[in-house]
C-alpha cells in the first residue's frame, strides 16, 4: 500500500506527540535537580519510547498482517503482552534513584516519603503510561482504518470509472454504424473512407479506451474521425464548423473523455428540416486544454434526452474522479442554443 505524503506526516506528527508527553507533563524540581535524573521521567520516557515502537509496529505490521486478516486472537495477545512490556520493563531496566518531584501531587506536606508514597508514585506512572498507551493503540487503529477506507473507496472508484467507459464505448459503435450503413446504401464512393475511419476508431476503442491515459494527439485523431463520419450524413442547411489550435503532441488525456460532449452536438444540432449549426472549438495553450462546443438545439423525444443526459452525467463523474480540482465545466442554454466549455488542467 502507497502512502500518501499528507499521511505520512500526520504518522511522524502523532509520533513526535507522544515523545513530548514525559518532558511537556514532568514536574519541577525545587531542589534544582535535571529531570533527566528523575527516576519519573527516565521511566515515563522509556515508556513513551516503547509506545512510539509500539504505535509504528501496530500500524505498519500488525493491522494489517492480524486484524485486517480476522486473526484476533493473535493481535489481541501481541498487544496485550506489548501493554505489559510497556508497564513494567521500564520499571526493570531503571533501578529507583530516589529523586523524587518536590511538587509530586501525591506528596503531602512533612511527608517524607515511604512505601506507601513509593507503592502511590509507581500506580500514577503505571497508569500514565497505560493511558499512553491505550492513546496509541486507538490512534493507530483509526488511522489505519481510515487508510484502509480510503483505499476501498478509490478501488469502488475504479471500477465505476472502467463501468462507465463500457456504458460509454458501445454507444459510439452504434451510431458510427449507423452512418456506415446509411453510406452504403446511397454506394456513395465516400464508403471505402469512412470503412477506415471506422476501422480506426474501432481499433482506438479496443486498444486505448482501457488505459487510464492517452496522448492527445491520439485522442484528436478519434475525435476528428469521429466528426468526418458525421459530416458525411449532414445536409446543406447544417453550419459546422472545427477549429483546433495549439500543441496536441505535449500532453496526455484520459480516453473518450471529449467525445460524449461532441456527439452531443451531433446528436441534437443536426435538423434536416430546418437551418442547424455546429460550432467546435478545442485548444491547447501552456497545459490547459479549453473545449466550447455549441449548437442548435432540435425537439427529440424525451426518452432520448434521458439517456443523452444519462451520458454527460457519466463523463461528469468521470471529470470528478479523475482531474479534482483541475476542470470547470459550464453549460449555458437557451430555447434554441445549447452551449459548453470546458477547462482542463493537463498538468
Amino acid at each position: 500500500m502507497t502512502y500518501k505524503p499528507r499521511q505520512l506526516a500526520l504518522i511522524i506528527f502523532v509520533s513526535i506527540v507522544l515523545i513530548c508527553i514525559p518532558i511537556i507533563g514532568s514536574h519541577d524540581f525545587k531542589t534544582g535537580e535535571s529531570m533527566m535524573n528523575s527516576v519519573f521521567f527516565q521511566r515515563r520516557f522509556t515508556a513513551t519510547i516503547l509506545v512510539v515502537i509500539f504505535f509504528y509496529l501496530n500500524y505498519f505490521y500488525l493491522i494489517p498482517k492480524f486484524y485486517f486478516t480476522k486473526r484476533y486472537f493473535i493481535y489481541y495477545s501481541i498487544v496485550i503482552l506489548f501493554f505489559i512490556v510497556v508497564i513494567k520493563v521500564p520499571e526493570i531496566l531503571i533501578q529507583d534513584n530516589g529523586i523524587r518531584p518536590e511538587n509530586f501531587p501525591l506528596r503531602k506536606k512533612g511527608h517524607k516519603g515511604g512505601r506507601n508514597n513509593d507503592f502511590q508514585f509507581m500506580r500514577i506512572l503505571m497508569d500514565r503510561n497505560a493511558y499512553q498507551f491505550i492513546i496509541s493503540f486507538c490512534i493507530s487503529i483509526l488511522l489505519r482504518l481510515n487508510i484502509q477506507m480510503s483505499a476501498i473507496n478509490d478501488e469502488k472508484l475504479k471500477s465505476e470509472v472502467s463501468y462507465l467507459k463500457a456504458q460509454i464505448n458501445p454507444h459510439f459503435l452504434f451510431n458510427t454504424l449507423n452512418s456506415l450503413y446509411a453510406l452504403s446504401l446511397e454506394k456513395s464512393d465516400e464508403a471505402p473512407d469512412a470503412i477506415l475511419k471506422l476501422s480506426s476508431i474501432m481499433r482506438y476503442v479496443v486498444t486505448e479506451s482501457s488505459n487510464d491515459f492517452v496522448t492527445l494527439n491520439k485522442e484528436m485523431k478519434y475525435i476528428e474521425d469521429y466528426i468526418d463520419l458525421q459530416k458525411l450524413r449532414m445536409v446543406d442547411s447544417t453550419n459546422f464548423n472545427f477549429n483546433k489550435e495549439g500543441d496536441f503532441n505535449q500532453n496526455k488525456i484520459a480516453p473518450l473523455l471529449l467525445i460524449p460532449f461532441i456527439e452531443n452536438a451531433f446528436k441534437y444540432g443536426l435538423n434536416p428540416e430546418k437551418k442547424s449549426f455546429i460550432t467546435i472549438n478545442i485548444n491547447i495553450n501552456d497545459g490547459f486544454l479549453l473545449l466550447n462546443v455549441s449548437n442548435s438545439k432540435t425537439v427529440k423525444n424525451v426518452h432520448e434526452k434521458q439517456k443523452t443526459e444519462t451520458g454527460l452525467e457519466n463523463t461528469m463523474l468521470r471529470l470528478n474522479y479523475l482531474y479534482p480540482d483541475k476542470h470547470q465545466l459550464t453549460i449555458n442554454e437557451t430555447e434554441e442554443i445549447y452551449n459548453l466549455e470546458l477547462k482542463l488542467n493537463l498538468q
